[in-house]
């Protein structure tokens, strides 16, 4: 299963709290419309059905089934540099 750094934790925390007040949100990755490749990533208010959720530290991730699949073996993390600009970076674990 996906797992996150404490940095991805943080900045996952960070962004869905910006992006809304529900309580049950996350950040949702899915395969669908990306390119090959990539994955697309949104926050969301909750999982979509057939998603699996991570939850580390507060954060919550929902994957759709295929990225899920996908990530099964990896790492989140996340780098914030100095203007503020997200990137999320996946790697394998251990």
């Amino acid at each position: 299963m996906l797992t996150l750094t404490e940095n991805a934790s943080h900045v996952v925390k960070s962004i869905t709290e910006q992006s809304t007040e529900v309580e049950t949100a996350g950040l949702r990755i899915s395969t669908s419309g990306a390119e090959p490749g990539e994955m697309g990533l949104e926050a969301a208010e909750g999982p979509l059905p057939g998603d699996q959720v991570v939850e580390e530290a507060g954060a919550r991730i929902f994957l759709e089934e295929s990225a899920a699949t996908l990530l099964d073996d990896k790492t989140l993390d996340a780098m914030v540099d100095e203007s503020g600009t997200v990137q999320f970076a996946v790697a394998p674990q251990g």
